[in-house]
């Protein structure tokens, strides 16, 4: 009697980037997803977010970043850089132009206003408030790795404004 074997099951373990322009929050963020069992790609700002991105071989499922994203030196963001320093918003744009199908949650610590003295808006995107914990960012990671990638109306251009970058993730 011959007994075949089970085939042995691949367990689909998401990827997912942490971008926060402090060290310690991407450390923070990477040991929690560890821990909740996902590879995480870490980036310490835009431009290596966008590094990452664009020469990372794998599968990005999730982008988590900071809305506010403060350049380690002070650079303008300039379209023909190839790795720009743009804030969080900007920073979804370019990543889900590069990788089609990527989910994205926002966090901050900064309140609303602050937020909107950047020019920035939360918007509809997912969005975590920091300090958050583990319990909290692993069930709202579920939630959105389960949901369908958002749409967020790409419009190809050499530069977006404030204002469209609100209104497109908006």
């Amino acid at each position: 009697m011959m007994v075949s074997q089970p085939t042995p099951q691949t367990t689909f373990v998401p990827t997912i980037l942490v971008v926060d322009d402090e060290p310690t929050i991407v450390k923070l963020c990477s040991d929690l997803l560890e821990r909740g069992g996902f590879t995480v790609l870490q980036a310490t700002g835009s431009s290596d977010a966008i590094r990452c991105c664009a020469t990372f071989d794998g599968d990005i499922h999730l982008l988590l970043t900071d809305l506010v994203l403060r350049p380690a030196n002070v650079r303008l963001a300039v379209c023909t850089q190839l790795y720009p320093h743009v804030h969080g918003h900007e920073l979804a744009l370019r990543i889900a132009a590069l990788r089609k199908g990527i989910r994205i949650l926002f966090m901050s610590g900064n309140p609303d206003g602050e937020l909107a003295g950047y020019g920035i808006q939360q918007g509809n995107l997912p969005f975590l408030r920091k300090p958050f914990d583990q319990d909290s960012l692993l069930h709202t990671i579920g939630e959105i790795l389960s949901a369908p990638a958002p749409t967020l109306g790409l419009i190809v251009r050499e530069t977006l404004t404030p204002k469209d970058t609100a209104s497109i993730a908006a």
